[in-house]
């Protein structure tokens, strides 16, 4: 029998689909939400934060009931939105014009706000044609400046629900701005579901993921992006669809060769609910729109679970790029799934190399982890 991680993961999109939506994210009226002040000590419309904030409620106590409401009317920069525990089926998208805007869930874990629909890129446009992966996406965030907390991003697609689709990419957010932060944030979704990636192929746009939680099964974290990824946990899902592996890949990162920095994954955990050794840690992506890439990830001082192939965790996306050839690296890495046991399928940082792959040097004189 294959061994599994023995901590408890966190509610998982496959237990918020099975469970429904009241039970699995434990929507009992409670404190933060009920009573006088709907959102608690985020204030309410009567009692704003500041006079850019604007609430968002499910039941019509804020000043709007949608998130997307929400942002059309925070134009310009600057805006808070305080979004009210509840579920929100709905798309949205925050356009370049909207900068330095920030997001907050008003519940105490991130499983009271979620944000969630059901695109995938194979799913037919009411004009005609397909959504494509960047079209799939539940939530769209072009905008430099952007800030989460504690909010849940979904895409509750899949594939079991839609046999005949062939494009299955589900992306469950989007991020291309400039200095993107999320903290306390969760990821949901099966394949493609966390897109960190820039507006342009020249623009190196840093993003930082602070205690967040990541899942899927297919190249789940991807994009050209410089990403910092700290104190987050990446669980890989189970695939009844498979009967051998590999069920998929956790990282697949598409970075510019012009860009000297792309992922860079420190202090996080990697588990999973599928047998041992049937994920890769990662594969190359070289998009055709950019055959110039190099794709860039750094794992280090991070835990590996037994799902991850400790012989070969690395693979290819196109035989015209193997993973050799781009710059895939790890230092001090932990857990059954980060054995060396093929040095040569395990390129890893000397002490003097891995000073140059920390936080501080990817996001330059942008520091989202100091409390302001």
């Amino acid at each position: 029998m294959p061994s599994h991680d023995r901590v408890r993961p966190p509610l998982s999109r496959r237990g918020f689909l099975t469970a429904g939506t009241a039970a699995a994210l434990a929507l009992a009226p409670g404190p933060a939400w009920a009573g006088p002040r709907p959102c608690g000590r985020y204030g309410s419309p009567t009692a704003r934060l500041t006079p850019k904030t604007l609430y968002v409620h499910p039941a019509d106590r804020g000043d709007f009931t949608s998130v997307q409401a929400a942002v059309t009317a925070a134009s310009g920069s600057g805006w808070t939105l305080v979004v009210a525990p509840g579920t929100y089926r709905e798309t949205v998208a925050v356009d370049a014009t909207r900068t330095d805007m920030t997001w907050i869930g008003a519940g105490d874990d991130p499983r009271a706000v979620v944000i969630v629909y059901d695109n995938a890129a194979g799913t037919p446009k009411p004009g005609g044609g397909t959504y494509g992966t960047t079209g799939s996406a539940t939530t769209l965030v072009q905008a430099d400046g952007f800030t989460a907390h504690r909010i849940t991003f979904a895409n509750d697609w899949l594939r079991a629900d839609h046999p005949g689709v062939s494009g299955t990419q589900a992306v469950a957010i989007k991020v291309q701005g400039d200095r993107s932060a999320f903290h306390h944030c969760r990821f949901l979704g099966h394949q493609d579901t966390l897109y960190a990636d820039s507006m342009a192929l020249g623009v190196f746009a840093r993003q930082y993921f602070a205690h967040c939680y990541a899942e899927g099964d297919v190249d789940f974290v991807f994009g050209r992006a410089t990403a910092v990824f700290e104190h987050c946990h990446f669980r890989t899902l189970t695939r009844t669809d498979l009967s051998s592996a590999p069920y998929g890949f956790v990282f697949a990162p598409s970075t510019a060769g012009a860009n000297p920095r792309g992922c860079l994954v420190t202090r996080s955990r990697v588990t999973g609910e599928a047998p041992d050794a049937y994920y890769k840690l990662a594969r190359p992506w070289v998009p055709s729109s950019d055959p110039t890439a190099r794709p860039s990830l750094t794992v280090r001082d991070t835990h590996l679970g037994p799902g991850i192939d400790a012989v070969a965790p690395y693979a290819n996306m196109s035989d015209s790029f193997p993973w050799q050839d781009q710059r895939f690296a790890e230092y001090r890495n932990t857990g059954p799934g980060a054995v060396v046991t093929v040095p040569e399928n395990r390129p890893r940082l000397t002490a003097a190399e891995a000073e140059s792959h920390t936080r501080e040097v990817y996001l330059g004189d942008w520091r989202p982890y100091e409390r302001p």
